[in-house]
């Protein structure tokens, strides 16, 4: 049976791993964070088994808890956070969902993170001709409650090619597409926790049902997948 909530020994574990920074003591909890890595990966599980019900999964990624140091300033040998992540099946559709645990600091994400050169172009292109479709889902009222605005990178003026007094360079600046909602500690022990992810990750379909369609066809809405 999946897990079915996110436990405050969980979140106490994390607090001290983050207090405690260091080989030596992690080496001696070694056993504690497996216990707590195998419930925080059957609760992901149980959250990719409800996203399959509405969406295709190509897989679920667990991240490691080590980082990687080699090219950082921060020298501390753990994230002190257990995270998952949820890709979407096939060219045709992109994206996908993200699922953060850290004490004082969760979240979910969904979007385009790193989309490529040519996807990243063809979404600006859009924009460029049309985003009035963008804008409806955007400013939905239930989407915004759960989601707010959008999220991302962006340049500081306007992509090359692109001019910067466009009416839609608001949107044609972003490097990603992504939008966020956080959640505080009291709501991630919730037993309601898991439904208000599934719910929120449903919502989100508009959006990704869209970008499919700019991302599987040109300009004139011809198909490209043929």
């Amino acid at each position: 049976m999946l897990q079915s909530t996110i436990t405050k020994e969980t979140l106490n574990f994390l607090k001290l791993l983050k207090e405690n920074n260091n080989r030596e003591w992690f080496t001696e909890h070694k056993t504690e964070f497996k216990s707590h890595e195998k419930q925080v990966k059957s609760f992901f599980s149980g959250i990719k088994e409800h996203l399959e019900t509405q969406d295709d999964i190509e897989k679920m990624k667990m991240f490691r808890i080590y980082r990687d140091i080699r090219f950082s300033h921060d020298k501390t040998p753990y994230k002190t956070h257990f995270a998952g992540s949820f890709s979407r099946l096939g060219a045709q559709l992109r994206g996908g969902y993200y699922i953060h645990i850290q004490p004082g600091e969760s979240f979910i994400a969904t979007g385009f993170w790193n989309p490529n050169k040519d996807d990243l172009l063809r979404i600006r292109k859009e924009f460029e001709q049309d985003a009035s479709e963008m804008r409806d889902l955007m400013n939905d009222k239930s989407f915004k409650d759960i989601w707010g605005t959008l999220k991302g990178d962006t340049v500081k003026t306007a992509p090359k090619g692109f001019d910067k007094n466009h009416e839609n360079i608001d949107l044609i600046k972003y490097k990603q597409y992504i939008f966020i909602r956080n959640f505080t500690d009291k709501e991630v022990l919730s037993n309601q926790f898991k439904d208000k992810v599934c719910e929120s990750f449903k919502a989100i379909r508009p959006y990704f049902d869209y970008m499919s369609d700019v991302l599987t066809t040109n300009l004139n809405g011809e198909s490209l997948l043929n």
